[in-house]
C-alpha cells in the first residue's frame, strides 16, 4: 500500500494522449490536476497517428465535409456531433499553431493540405508523416510547463468510486502493483481504445479498454462497441506483436495496390471498410497473407521529405520503398465506438466525463473518415474542460474509504475486464446481426 502520495485532487485525467493532454490545458490554473498514464507518457495512440488532422477551409468545402464523413461512417453519424466537430476545426487548429505545432507550409508560407481516402478534396493539415507526434509532443511540453498538474507513470486505473451515481474518484494501481484510493471533484477517461485485446492491432498492446470495462462493470452507458475499424495496410510481418501503420496519406498522394500478379485490382481510395473488404476478398483469391503497396512512382525526393518515418521503418525491415513495393495487410485500428457522451463529454454518470477514443458521441458512426480522429478528440476534450470550469462545485457529501482488498488478484481482474468488453462487443454484433434481417 502506498501510504505517501497525496490522494485528493480537483481533477483527475486518466490517459496522456491528446484528449487527456488538451483536456488539462484548457482547464483553469487554480485547479490542482493529477494525469496518470498507463505505460510511458509518450506511449499513447496519439503519438502514433501518421496522416494528418482535418480542417474546414471555409465555407464552400462544409457540405462536403459533412458528406464525406456521414458517407464514410454509413449514415449512423451523429449529425449535431459532426457539425458541431467540422464548424469547431478552424478554431482548433488556431489553438495548435499558438501553442507552437508545425503544419507543413507551402513555398509561400501557406498552409498546405493534403488527400485521403473517402475525401472528396485536400483538407487534411499535416507534419510529415509524424502529424501525431508533432501535435501530442507539444501538448505534452506545455502540459509540462504547468505548475497545477501532476503527472504519474505506469499508473492504471482499475476503477471508479461512486456514490449514487456520482463519481467521486478512482482506484489505482502503480508499477509495483500497490493499490490506492484516489478522490476527486471530476473524473475525466481519456485513456485510448481497445487494440491491446487483439492479436493484430496499430495500437499499442498496453490499451486494453480498461476505461471501458469499467464502466460496463459500473453501469455507466456504452455506445456502438462493435464499432471496430480496421485499417487496410499494414505492414505485413510474420512477427508478433503491434503493426507498423503505412497511412492512409499514402495513398491520398497516389500510391497503388497491387495483387499477386502485380496488377492493381482497386480504388485506393475507398473508405477503410470497403477497402478492407476489398484487399481480404484478393488476399483470399490469391492465397496470400498481404497484397501489394507501391509508392515508387512518386519519385525518390518526394518519398522521403513526405514519408520520412514509414521510409526509415521499412528500410529496417528490409524493404526501400522508393524502389520497391511493401507487403501490407488489415490489422484492427480503430474503435469508433465507447463510452456514450453527450456534446460536452459527459458520461450518464455525474462528474465523470470521458473524452478521446475511449468516448463515443457518434460522430464516426460506423466507420471513421480518415484524419477525423485527432480534430474530433482535441474539440470535444477542449469541450469538456470547459463544461469542467464553466460548472465546477466541489463534492458537497462524505467520500467513504472504500476496501481494497477486493483488488488483490490484479492479473484476474485484467483477465475478467478484457471478457467482459468483449463479451459485451460479440452481444452488439449480434443484436445488430438479428436488426440487420
Amino acid at each position: 500500500m502506498v501510504s505517501n502520495m497525496k490522494k485528493i485532487y480537483d481533477v483527475i485525467i486518466v490517459g496522456s494522449g491528446a484528449a487527456g493532454l488538451f483536456c488539462a490545458l484548457n482547464l483553469p490554473d487554480d485547479k490542482d490536476i493529477l494525469i496518470i498514464s498507463k505505460d510511458a507518457f509518450d506511449k499513447s495512440d496519439s503519438f502514433l497517428a501518421q496522416g494528418g488532422i482535418c480542417v474546414l477551409q471555409d465555407e464552400s468545402d462544409y457540405d462536403s465535409y459533412f458528406e464525406d464523413t456521414m458517407k464514410a461512417g454509413h449514415y449512423k453519424n451523429d449529425e449535431k456531433s459532426v457539425e458541431l466537430m467540422i464548424r469547431s476545426s478552424p478554431s482548433i487548429i488556431k489553438d495548435l499553431i499558438a501553442l507552437g505545432v508545425d503544419f507543413e507550409k507551402d513555398e509561400n508560407g501557406n498552409l498546405k493540405y493534403t488527400l485521403e481516402g473517402a475525401h472528396s478534396k485536400p483538407r487534411i493539415l499535416f507534419h510529415e508523416d509524424l502529424t501525431g507526434k508533432e501535435i501530442t509532443g507539444k501538448l505534452l511540453e506545455k502540459v509540462k510547463e504547468k505548475n497545477n498538474v501532476k503527472m504519474l507513470e505506469y499508473t492504471t486505473m482499475i476503477d471508479i468510486v461512486h456514490t449514487d451515481n456520482i463519481c467521486s474518484g478512482i482506484v489505482v494501481k502503480d508499477k509495483e502493483n500497490n493499490v490506492f484510493q484516489l478522490k476527486s471533484d471530476y473524473v475525466v477517461l481519456a485513456s485510448g481504445g481497445i487494440g491491446g485485446l487483439y492479436e493484430h492491432s496499430t495500437n499499442f498492446p498496453h490499451l486494453r479498454a480498461d476505461a471501458l470495462a469499467i464502466s460496463i462493470k459500473n453501469g455507466i452507458e456504452i455506445k456502438d462497441i462493435n464499432y471496430i475499424q480496421i485499417h487496410p495496410t499494414t505492414l505485413y510481418s510474420s512477427k508478433k506483436g503491434r503493426r507498423f501503420l503505412i497511412s492512409e496519406s499514402v495513398r491520398g498522394e497516389g500510391a497503388i495496390l497491387y495483387n499477386s500478379k502485380m496488377e492493381r485490382f482497386v480504388d485506393e481510395l475507398l473508405p477503410r471498410d470497403l477497402l478492407t473488404k476489398e484487399i481480404k476478398k484478393q488476399m483470399k483469391k490469391d492465397g496470400s497473407k498481404f497484397v501489394w503497396l507501391s509508392v515508387c512512382d512518386l519519385g525518390k525526393e518526394t518519398i522521403i521529405k513526405r514519408f520520412p518515418n514509414i521510409y526509415k521503418k521499412c528500410l529496417k525491415e528490409g524493404y526501400d520503398i522508393t524502389k520497391e513495393p511493401i507487403p501490407v495487410t488489415p490489422a484492427q485500428h480503430y474503435f469508433m465506438g465507447g463510452i456514450k457522451v453527450d456534446l460536452d463529454s459527459k458520461t450518464s454518470m455525474d462528474r465523470l466525463y470521458a473524452a478521446g477514443e475511449t468516448s463515443c458521441n457518434g460522430v464516426h458512426g460506423a466507420n471513421r473518415l480518415a484524419s477525423n480522429s485527432l480534430l474530433e478528440t482535441l474539440i470535444f476534450a477542449k469541450r469538456c474542460a470547459l463544461s469542467i470550469k464553466d460548472n465546477y462545485k466541489k463534492i458537497d457529501f462524505k467520500v467513504e474509504e472504500i476496501d481494497l482488498s477486493k483488488y488483490n488478484d490484479l492479473d484476474k481482474l485484467d483477465e475478467e475486464y478484457a471478457r467482459l468488453v468483449l463479451d459485451e462487443i460479440e452481444k452488439m454484433k449480434q443484436l445488430e446481426n438479428m436488426e440487420d434481417k
